[in-house]
């Protein structure tokens, strides 16, 4: 990971002395507190006065609830009450759109950017950039997973606030029933003769159920398969795409296979992450991959049939190990905002260790120290003790300004193979030759 070097800072951004101003860090945690944060400027924004009204863009979807927001933001004008936040929460797919064409205007003072967004949000300058010499304390107390969300070049783009990745879950009840051991799922091989199993025993008729509808939630499912099977989706120098070899193919492969030998349901490829969560809480799959949201959904008895009968795995490896898919989110102040200053006291608060661990029953904290926190364990013991270990490393999506867009094609590419429209190879190969003058 490189660091940001130099102790020069670009005109707008914001300096380190301000942005660490009132920061501490918490005895032996490293935990950067909810605490005043000065913010430096856009062409078309500045610092304001610290007070007055500010807006904030989330979303209304998994981690965090809508619920949660507002009780926290409620928190935070009580202990800032010269200032007044006005939230608007939008679906996950429609945020990025809304952030883009708001930003010349400077609609809002703080958005929830995802991981795959900084590059073209920093080159572009809707967010303000907040590096500088990030403090080792910081760097020290966060998980290696979270370092990397609001990071793009070696500079930071925003504050890690949501982290998160996929884990597999699986139904106990179901395994039983075919003599299937959970242990026995560490690895995407066992994933597949657990499968086999269950559908030979005819336990049920489709085993696994994915998130593969023609959305980004395809690219997050792809991306865990080719962190497992050791695959990247750039050359090493960032400026060649290589997922159409090694184990990008692979894992594409992978994934085909599945539904060739009908141990993935069909209607996967119309499927996000809650339409897994619903069909897997009725007891419709034995095992899926999802967010951590859905540990607290699945085992709720008032509106989950499998309650008490869910293991949450780690991701299962593949033949050159198991990173997770990064599927983290990060709070920034705009470019346009004008008034950065109260934007972020907000955004500091809601990241803050405190917070997070107050929260961190549907979303993990940020911070390492909290995985030895009684309550944060308490809160979610099934998974904390799995994501301790897995969230320290992520395997990222394309870093690049014009992801989007190759996000687009990829989707439809890989739906082409999953289809059966084209050969994972053929569809690949072709996905890399319109991602290619996307990524030079």
């Amino acid at each position: 990971m490189s660091e940001p070097k130099g102790t020069s800072e670009p005109k707008g951004m914001l300096s380190r002395r301000e942005l660490f101003r009132l920061s501490a860090v918490a005895a032996g945690a490293g935990i950067l507190a909810g605490c005043d944060v000065a913010g430096g400027g856009g062409n078309a924004g500045g610092q304001g006065s610290g007070e007055g009204k500010i807006k904030a863009l989330f979303m209304q979807q998994a981690a965090y609830s809508e619920a949660d927001i507002r009780n926290m933001t409620a928190d935070f004008q009580k202990a800032n009450p010269k200032i007044q936040v006005e939230p608007t929460f939008v679906a996950y797919d429609a945020l990025h759109d809304k952030i883009v064409a708001a930003a010349p205007a400077g609609t809002y003072d703080v958005v929830l950017i995802d991981v795959i967004w900084p590059a073209e949000f920093g080159t572009k300058k809707i967010v303000t950039e907040v590096s500088g010499d990030v403090p080792a304390a910081w760097q020290s107390g966060m998980l290696g997973g979270a370092l990397t969300t609001a990071k793009y070049q070696g500079r930071f783009y925003g504050v890690p606030w949501i982290l998160d990745t996929k884990y597999l879950f699986a139904n106990t009840e179901l395994l039983g029933r075919a003599g299937v051991d959970p242990v026995s799922l560490s690895t995407w091989d066992g994933v597949l003769a657990a499968a086999r199993a269950l559908k030979d025993k005819r336990v049920i008729e489709y085993p696994l159920l994915w998130s593969w509808k023609q959305v980004e939630a395809l690219i997050c499912d792809y991306t865990q398969l080719v962190g497992a099977f050791g695959g990247k989706f750039l050359a090493d120098d960032g400026r060649a795409v290589a997922f159409n070899t090694g184990g990008g193919l692979a894992a594409l492969e992978f994934m085909r296979r599945t539904l060739d030998e009908k141990l993935t349901n069909p209607n996967s490829l119309e499927s996000v992450e809650d339409d897994v969560r619903k069909v897997f809480s009725e007891g419709g799959a034995a095992m899926a991959i999802n967010w951590t949201y859905m540990v607290s959904a699945a085992d709720d008895t008032a509106n989950s049939k499998v309650a008490g009968k869910v293991a949450v795995l780690p991701t299962p490896s593949g033949p050159s190990g198991g990173p997770g898919v990064n599927g983290s989110m990060a709070l920034s102040v705009t470019s346009g905002s004008r008034n950065q200053k109260a934007a972020w006291r907000y955004v500091s608060y809601l990241t803050s260790a405190e917070v997070q661990n107050k929260y961190a029953k549907n979303s993990l904290p940020c911070w390492a120290a909290s995985y030895d926190d009684r309550k944060v364990v308490e809160a979610n013991p099934k998974v904390v003790p799995v994501a301790k270990k897995q969230l320290a490393s992520l395997i990222e999506r394309p870093q690049v300004p014009r992801y989007n867009e190759i996000s687009q094609l990829l989707q439809a590419e890989i739906q082409n193979a999953l289809l059966g429209r084209k050969s994972p190879r053929q569809a690949l190969d072709d996905a890399a030759a319109q991602a290619k003058p996307l990524v030079a």
